[in-house]
């Protein structure tokens, strides 16, 4: 039987992957032969379309130099709170994603290393006003 929606713990745990590796300035390529696979099958991990074993998990904590509760940090709840509702994740989508993707962690390295707290604050002030995100 075909999976037809990916587990969001899934999706979740492969985009720490990709944002750690991406941090470490490691390629899929470094990573799989680290851990004896191809590089195809760490895109799928990343994905979240290929579950990663607990045993795999682990190799990586140790590659990617990070504990494992790492990979869990931020993850969505499965847990249903009052009211039936599902409890919201701890870290937004948003942030899990443009975290992994290689332009969202240049920009935070970047941004970061700016040390005038008004200079932040204009950048800021900038990217909300060019997105229409800003107060009016």
């Amino acid at each position: 039987m075909p999976r037809t929606s990916l587990n969001p713990i899934d999706i979740h745990v492969g985009g720490r992957v990709r944002m750690r590796r991406l941090m470490l300035n490691m390629s899929q390529t470094n990573v799989g032969d680290a851990l004896g696979i191809t590089f195809q099958q760490v895109q799928k991990y990343e994905k979240g379309s290929n579950r990663i074993s607990a045993s795999r998990l682990q190799h990586l904590s140790r590659i990617l130099q990070v504990p494992v509760p790492f990979f869990f940090e931020g993850a969505p709840e499965e847990s249903v709170g009052p009211q039936g509702k599902t409890a919201s994740p701890a870290t937004p989508v948003y942030v899990t994603e443009f975290l992994a993707s290689t332009d969202g962690l240049a920009l935070t390295k970047a941004f970061m290393s700016i040390h005038s707290r008004e200079m932040r604050r204009s950048i800021v002030a900038l990217v909300e006003e060019i997105s229409g995100t800003g107060d009016d």
